[in-house]
């Protein structure tokens, strides 16, 4: 079942969740872990990430180093199949532009198509750690507007090789829209407008970056409509859980604490302290936005599902 069928379908306020393949040589069964004391909540979809190539330098014998590409987290789509054949639950695979030629996602969502999973969330992706700018794959995309295009086209029964009939897809399409602006946008006005065309392209619905401030998520959705962009917009929540999180999340994800947050925080003597406190507001924030209206609340749970599972039981 397509997720914008089940917003469509829903009479109250539906739970997902996203996690984080595990590192590779890591059993799947630290995933089923995380996800376990979730199924309670009746999760209507669960996202898995995707994570770039990342390039590591080998010492050769002649003493020259090696450079060699790897992916520390593959196994999305396996990771996919694993929980619908588990938990009979939809499964989001997020797609990437960034390291993969068109030829190989359109690859990807046939293996996808294959699988019974109709359900993408379309994201141009992080750049490589060691780069400064994101550099698409020559033979690639360089927005996530363009991946969704080419979802779109395969909708419709369009491939690569024209000359070749074949039978079109039926993909469900997830962007990602950012209440407090994509860090690389002029502005939100610019990035409003970068959003409608992923929607004008295909895209079903949206999925926010995490925010702490609920006014920010509320005049973003306001600010969408009025720029005529009209599908659902799925609030992202994380709890914050340690005291790293105080300067990573800002630092890592350009986002801000609201003052009161902040104040909280600056009290916190430990990581059970910062815990406990990521606990309390977001079970405020996620009330605030049941009352609100929101389709769907969709925890970055980082397959770490203590915080999530507490804020679910308060609401």
């Amino acid at each position: 079942m397509k997720v914008i069928d089940h917003i469509n379908q829903a009479k109250d306020t539906l739970f997902s969740f996203e996690i984080l393949p595990p590192l590779k040589g890591k059993s799947i069964q630290s995933i089923f872990d995380s996800i376990d004391p979730l199924m309670e909540f009746k999760p209507s979809f669960i996202n898995v990430t995707y994570h770039r190539e990342e390039y590591l330098y080998k010492k050769r014998e002649n003493g020259l180093l090696e450079k060699v590409t790897m992916r520390k987290r593959p196994g999305t789509v396996g990771i996919c199949a694993a929980i619908i054949n588990k938990y009979d639950v939809e499964a989001v695979p997020h797609l990437i532009c960034g390291g993969f030629s068109k030829e190989e996602t359109e690859n990807a969502l046939i293996d996808l198509q294959f699988l019974g999973i109709d359900n993408v969330l379309a994201l141009r992706g992080d750049s490589i750690k060691t780069e400064s700018t994101f550099r698409p794959h020559p033979d690639g995309h360089e927005f996530a507007v363009d991946l969704v295009h080419q979802i779109n086209e395969m909708n419709q029964g369009k491939y690569l090789m024209e000359e070749v009939s074949m039978a079109p897809t039926d993909f469900c399409v997830g962007v990602a829209g950012y209440p407090e602006k994509h860090f690389e946008s002029m502005n939100l006005k610019t990035d409003l407008h970068y959003l409608k065309q992923k929607v004008d392209a295909g895209a079903d619905y949206i999925v926010t970056q995490m925010f702490f401030d609920n006014q920010k998520y509320m005049e973003f959705v306001n600010a969408c409509r009025a720029a005529d962009i009209n599908v659902p917009i799925i609030p992202g929540i994380k709890p914050i859980k340690s005291m790293r999180h105080i300067s990573f999340l800002p630092k890592f994800f350009h986002i801000d604490f609201p003052e009161d947050l902040g104040n909280e925080l600056l009290k916190c003597k430990s990581d059970k302290d910062v815990d406990q406190l990521g606990i309390e507001w977001a079970t405020q924030q996620c009330r605030e936005l049941k009352e609100f209206g929101v389709p769907c609340l969709h925890f970055y749970t980082m397959s770490n599902s203590n915080s999530v599972q507490q804020i679910l039981k308060g609401i």
